[in-house]
């Protein structure tokens, strides 16, 4: 799938851009799913919000932790306004759906479990790769929140690492909505963090080395038309602004391990992989 190119770039980089690889319909499909996952939604039934602010790496509710191997909603931050309603449409609210679609929507499930996403792991080097997550994410405009600097093995840690993040443009990411940048030396960043899940739920955002995350000015912005494919080692740091344009930013991620690899027993994200095939 991938030529001898394309693999060494994606081994000193880090991360890989296949630009437009997936048409406007299949796009197009996953947008529509996502949107009526939002239509079905209650949302009197939750306030959970999602955020990377460090309280909330330290104190994730349940209803996020059981969202392992479930679909559901999360809001954006600034969703609401001070006496708890919302400040704009449902549809405009939502931060992200997560984490099971990959496995309970039958078309989140297709995209995912696709003979090509096991082509491309298997050709970056993820031995019999299962796939471990699958969000879908807004990004809303005006609202939609900064993401910081973090490195995904911290949630997904394995021995020897084998997280590899697969991001979708479902629409178009630039600098104006908020696009997914990577550091441009970070391909081997040592691991900094370790967010565990203990027995009694409770969780902890570990420092695993007191290193700082990068300065700005190695910040590379990954500017992309909707259909484009971003592929990123779990080591790499990564991080978004936030979307002050009036255009959103659909994105659809999968976060895939190695089956050969050992999986912590401390991540916070405890449901079946799902083996896929080439």
């Amino acid at each position: 799938m991938l030529s001898n190119k394309q693999k060494k770039r994606f081994e000193q980089q880090g991360y890989l851009v296949l630009d437009e690889l997936f048409s406007q319909q299949q796009i197009n499909t996953l947008k529509t799913a996502a949107g009526n996952i939002v239509d079905d939604f209650d949302p009197q039934s939750t306030r959970s919000v999602f955020s990377t602010k460090t309280e909330s790496n330290t104190n994730r509710d349940d209803y996020f932790l059981d969202s392992d191997d479930k679909i559901r909603c999360f809001f954006e931050q600034d969703a609401f306004s001070p006496d708890g309603k919302l400040r704009q449409t449902k549809a405009l609210s939502i931060n992200k759906i997560g984490h099971a679609l990959h496995v309970l929507s039958p078309q989140f499930a297709a995209f995912s479990q696709a003979k090509i996403i096991a082509q491309i792991a298997e050709d970056l080097g993820v031995v019999s790769p299962e796939i471990r997550q699958s969000m879908y994410i807004f990004k809303q405009p005006k609202i939609g929140g900064v993401i910081g600097w973090h490195q995904d093995a911290t949630y997904f840690f394995t021995a020897p690492q084998s997280v590899v993040t697969f991001w979708f443009a479902i629409e178009d990411a630039n600098i104006e909505n908020g696009c997914l940048q990577v550091d441009k030396q970070g391909a081997d960043f040592v691991l900094k963090e370790q967010f565990k899940r203990y027995a009694d739920d409770t969780t902890e955002l570990m420092v695993l080395r007191n290193v700082d995350w990068p300065t700005q000015d190695r910040a590379l912005p990954l500017e992309v038309k909707a259909g484009s494919l971003i592929v990123f080692n779990g080591a790499l740091p990564h991080f978004s602004e936030a979307n002050t344009s009036n255009k959103s930013r659909h994105a659809f991620t999968l976060h895939l391990t190695s089956a050969q690899a050992k999986y912590d027993e401390h991540n916070w994200l405890r449901a079946k992989p799902v083996r896929i095939h080439s």
